[in-house]
């Protein structure tokens, strides 16, 4: 089992910046994947982002690129995401989420939520115009 737990959202104005943390409890953090999504009301979740168990690639959707930042410290089982000029449509609930990389090639599916092992709660992010 592993458990995961978002923190850091809350209340910004638009152009600001935000980062959230995820922690991790259980089983080998290093060997998954953690993946950020999204979810805002009415909408369906969305990927916005992945880091693989080392930290050595990562991948962002094409809405966030170039604003939000992956980054994760195994030695403290924690996962980071960084946004950066952000805009109120990315006001959402955001999720990690991760993924056991035990398998070749399951980094290829990092996007696909439904390949996810465990979830964290949720975090509120709330951008203002």
């Amino acid at each position: 089992q592993l458990q995961l737990a978002e923190s850091g959202g809350t209340l910004v104005q638009a152009g600001g910046s935000l980062t959230l943390s995820c922690a991790a409890s259980g089983r080998d953090f290093s060997s998954f994947a953690v993946g950020w999504f999204r979810q805002a009301l009415g909408k369906e979740r969305e990927f916005v982002g992945a880091i693989n168990w080392s930290g050595a690639s990562t991948t962002t959707t094409d809405s966030v690129r170039g604003r939000f930042t992956i980054s994760r410290d195994n030695a403290k089982k924690t996962v980071t995401l960084q946004m950066n000029s952000l805009k109120p449509e990315d006001t959402a609930i955001y999720y990690c989420a991760a993924l056991w990389e035990g398998i070749a090639g399951t980094w290829s599916f990092a996007h696909e939520d439904r390949r996810y092992d465990y979830w964290g709660q949720g975090t509120q992010v709330t951008v203002s115009s």
